[in-house]
């Protein structure tokens, strides 16, 4: 995690969207007011507020104003460097969302997701049985969606996974991403019923994608590796520039489900099962031979050829 001077943090501010600089904002104001020593009740009792309001304030249920916020820093004697940055923040923070536009047809725990994703500076994932959404073709995103929910909510939930690529590839400073992906991901042919192509094409896209692209990796763990941690379930772990605690999102498969973690033990033990399919994946440039040569093995002949 990165402490951000403030011309950096302006600069980034645009980058890391609401979500994020909401729970910047609200970290920085926890790490204050216990540098001062005082706790929750001794702050609302000087603030005249109730203890509910500033527990509201610092777990994100309730927004906050901008004499409020300059309550809080004249309190905790709140530098005026920065004074400056936490206002930026908090202006931030009341941004609206493009993700919002999907709010009647995606759960809303995978929107909040959404949200920290999209002001990320590291993403690692381990997708469980899919290919990873940020590395998903429409025609893979659609032909898995279809198996998983009904007709009338297929489009929706396939033009928001498109759009986090795009947003995210729109940043001044995209997140770095590293992926493990199971073999079983790459042999199971999404889409055969209607498209024999569009599981080959998935497997190219996701090769040219990490060739061309140096913030992204993609390792591949081969079957003769046999069991191991990644099959107890997908996670992703979310790393952030500026006092914000990296945290683990783990879906089930159905986003209303879905839980974001932020203890750092919880957090230690992804990362830590994280390293050891990195350990037990190929290297990279094997990985993508190997994402090559299955989408050829997989590419149905023409009827031309004999």
């Amino acid at each position: 995690m990165q402490r951000l001077t403030p011309e950096r943090d302006e600069r980034m501010g645009a980058d890391q969207g609401p979500v994020v600089q909401s729970a910047i904002l609200r970290s920085e104001l926890v790490r204050l007011r216990k540098k001062n020593k005082l706790t929750q009740e001794e702050v609302a009792r000087d603030l005249d507020w109730s203890p509910s309001k500033l527990i509201r304030i610092e777990g994100g249920h309730s927004s906050i104003t901008k004499v409020d916020l300059d309550a809080l820093l004249n309190l905790y004697h709140g530098p005026a460097e920065d004074r400056e940055r936490l206002h930026g923040l908090n202006r931030g923070a009341k941004d609206p969302a493009w993700w919002n536009a999907y709010r009647s047809d995606v759960a809303a725990p995978y929107l909040n997701y959404v949200g920290y994703e999209a002001g990320a500076s590291s993403i690692r994932q381990f997708p469980g049985t899919v290919v990873p959404g940020l590395l998903q073709t429409s025609e893979y995103a659609e032909a898995l969606t279809t198996s998983a929910v009904e007709a009338i909510e297929v489009a929706p939930v396939v033009k928001l996974r498109m759009q986090r690529k795009d947003e995210l590839a729109q940043r001044s400073d995209p997140p770095r991403q590293e992926y493990v992906i199971d073999e079983a991901v790459v042999r199971r042919h999404i889409g055969i019923a209607t498209d024999p192509a569009i599981m080959p094409n998935q497997l190219r896209h996701i090769a040219e994608t990490a060739d061309r692209d140096p913030r992204i990796s993609v390792r591949l763990i081969p079957f003769g590796v046999g069991a191991h941690p990644g099959l107890s379930g997908s996670f992703t772990l979310l790393e952030f520039d500026g006092d914000l605690p990296d945290l683990v999102y783990l879906d089930p498969g159905r986003g209303e489900l879905a839980v974001i973690e932020t203890d750092s033990g919880r957090v230690s033990e992804y990362a830590s099962i994280f390293e050891v399919l990195l350990e037990l994946a190929l290297p990279e440039s094997e990985s993508i031979a190997f994402l090559r040569s299955a989408a050829e093995e997989m590419q149905l002949p023409s009827a031309g050829d004999s």
